[in-house]
């Protein structure tokens, strides 16, 4: 038997052999880190056993994929761990997830964040004992009764789901047993020390805000304990960074109870927001886009058309107009279709870049709503390219172009991942495919690093998408480029091609901010309030050292006003010492202070959040300031 491994050698081996084993056999230290085998691309328990020639990797929790099996091993150290401290508790499900794991549980009697460190200590304990992890199966009837026995009734909800020839899989440890695919550790131990209960949340049984109400229990564990610890004090800065907190105080937006999930932004969160979009409108200007403006409410033969109405009808809201069926658009795509059809078009118009700043509504559940992260109501910076098949590369490379440009002046960084046909699409496996290499080949052509997300395409065509990279290390998904043959085809869209020839268009729908209100919120978090001075609601605070310099102080006001900068008077009658702590709590740019001396010179004793910069003739700060605007300096130093 010839196995190959990850540096193309080849071990040969005269049986069957385990991963495990294979894995002692080529290092007693790599056995020791491993997590989980890749087997012919597929993610293994160590104990299972090659059988024929293949290719095997034996992964660590320095891989993707060995953490998450440490981390899903946890789930079962952490719910073995609460059945002992809490005996009748009731089992859900308990996968790994980004950043560490989760089980969700029905409790007996309510649990606080008190609990977390008895439970912590309980996972100690079963760590230490070392417990192997034995798998098992049984036949789909005989899982049913295993857990009726055992009385776990969410198990047996999800063992009945499954087909009935299904062979369902179990691991034990111990004297816990628990409904799982795996893969999982070789034992216990392997968990190590490095793991922590974060969080505990509602969460409803299989995402149904009908079914019962469970305790979600969040936490993470990593291969070492500096690792976790930077996880820790990275969360700890992310509360601090809280976009919600600061939109309070910053005084940017709001929610009511009026309309949950529909944010309202106040005059200084509208300044930001337009300040967004007015930079959005100068790029893609330079870039050759065109904005268009579609309705928001369309009728239902449309949305049917798109393909909507089949795939994304229970995240719609719909009502009824004479008679007839509408939606409200969760999308602004069908709206760009009708804009390129209302006329006709040759291939000297194309490509055909069309920008909206359209506003959407999806149904989000309500459990799932977080400030300007999650939303029901949004702007979507929409743009369709209307292209011939020549062109996709090119497109594809300047919308690439675009999206860089934008996150490097903010700051960010970012990695890109290729997502290809999901299980709910339309189409044909040859548009499919002519599709997914028209972008994989754009992405090699600029020789940028990506990764394959199988599987997680839109339904309508594969997409590339840009996760970026905050301040604190936090990744968000926000730009993404998606290629359609689909909806050309569905609305029948045409050009005349150099040959006289009718020919269909190919489509791509990209947005680079995504939606404007998240955006919103991760630039917050990312700058911690303290935008740089050309987004900032607020640039510059006047700050009079008493009434008796008010006249001089508007003036200076009036003068900055003027010329377009964002500037605020404070009139209190408070000391100056509480005036600058409080435009420094406001996260303003510049405090310009005024008294006596400025007024007979004509000058600023200007403070920035760099400190005193001491005094300056009001000409020279404007000049400083407009050239700082018209650079767009991102202040990231301040992060």
């Amino acid at each position: 038997m010839k196995i190959t491994l990850k540096d193309g050698s080849v071990k040969e081996y005269a049986q069957p052999m385990s991963v495990i084993d294979i894995a002692r056999d080529l290092s007693d230290g790599l056995a020791r880190m491993a997590c989980v085998g890749e087997v012919n691309g597929e993610i293994v328990d160590l104990r299972t056993v090659v059988e024929d020639d293949a290719q095997v990797n034996i992964l660590t929790a320095r891989d993707e994929a060995g953490l998450a099996a440490l981390r899903h091993t946890a789930s079962h150290v952490m719910a073995q761990a609460v059945l002992r401290l809490y005996p009748g508790t009731k089992l859900a499900i308990g996968p790994s997830i980004a950043n560490g794991f989760y089980y969700d549980f029905e409790f007996k009697e309510p649990l606080t964040s008190d609990d977390f460190e008895k439970i912590e200590a309980e996972m100690k304990k079963i760590i230490k004992e070392d417990l192997p992890l034995v798998r098992f199966t049984k036949p789909r009837e005989e899982a049913i009764a295993y857990m009726q026995e055992k009385d776990e009734p969410y198990k047996v909800e999800l063992i009945q789901d499954l087909p009935e020839d299904a062979v369902i899989s179990f691991y034990s440890q111990g004297e816990f047993t628990d409904l799982c695919a795996g893969p999982h550790l070789m034992s216990t131990k392997g968990v190590g020390k490095a793991f922590k209960v974060m969080s505990l949340a509602g969460a409803y049984w299989r995402g149904d805000e009908h079914r019962q109400m469970l305790t979600r229990l969040y936490a993470t564990a990593f291969a070492k304990k500096d690792e976790l610890e930077a996880y820790i004090t990275m969360m700890e800065e992310a509360k601090k960074r809280d976009h919600r907190k600061i939109g309070k105080e910053l005084g940017l937006f709001m929610m009511n109870e009026a309309g949950p999930g529909f944010p309202f932004f106040l005059p200084k969160g509208m300044a930001l927001k337009n300040t967004l979009l007015d930079y959005w409108r100068q790029i893609h200007k330079r870039a050759g886009y065109v904005e268009i403006s579609t309705p928001i409410i369309l009728n239902r033969s449309l949305w049917e058309t798109s393909g909507h109405w089949d795939h994304y009808k229970n995240n719609m809201y719909t009502t009824v107009i004479d008679e007839e069926d509408y939606a409200i658009k969760p999308m602004n795509c069908p709206g760009g279709v009708l804009v390129y059809a209302s006329e006709p078009r040759s291939y000297r118009d194309l490509p055909l870049r069309m920008g909206e700043l359209g506003i959407v509504h999806r149904h989000e559940k309500s459990g799932q709503l977080h400030g300007l992260m999650r939303v029901r109501c949004f702007t979507q910076d929409d743009a369709h390219i209307f292209m011939t098949p020549e062109q996709i590369k090119d497109e594809i490379k300047g919308v690439v172009a675009l999206i860089d440009e934008v996150y490097s002046l903010f700051g960010f960084e970012y990695h890109v991942e290729l997502s290809t046909r999901p299980e709910d699409s339309m189409g044909s496996d040859e548009d499919w495919e002519m599709a997914t290499e028209g972008l994989r080949s754009a992405l090699d052509e600029l020789k940028l690093p990506y990764v394959v997300n199988e599987g997680d395409g839109a339904f309508y065509g594969p997409k590339i998408d840009f996760h970026l990279v905050d301040c604190i290390g936090r990744t968000w998904q926000c730009g993404t480029i998606q290629l359609d043959f689909q909806l050309p085809q569905r609305f029948e869209l045409e050009y005349t091609g150099a040959d006289g020839e009718k020919h269909r268009p190919i489509m791509i729908h990209r947005v680079v901010f995504g939606s404007i209100e998240r955006f919103i919120g991760i630039l917050t978090e990312h700058f911690a309030g303290a935008f740089p001075t050309w987004l900032a609601p607020v640039q510059v605070r006047v700050l009079p050292i008493s009434d008796k310099y008010m006249d001089y102080a508007k003036s200076v006001r009036d003068k900055l006003d003027a010329i377009g900068i964002r500037v605020e008077l404070d009139t209190r009658s408070e000391k100056i010492g509480y005036k600058i702590r409080d435009a420094r709590n406001q996260r303003i740019p510049y405090m310009l202070v005024t008294g006596q001396k400025e007024e007979e010179d004509g000058t600023v004793s200007v403070r920035s959040r760099a400190g005193d910069e001491g005094a300056k003739a009001l000409d020279a700060f404007i000049a400083d300031i407009l050239k700082e605007i018209e650079t767009k300096d991102n202040g990231i130093k301040n992060c």
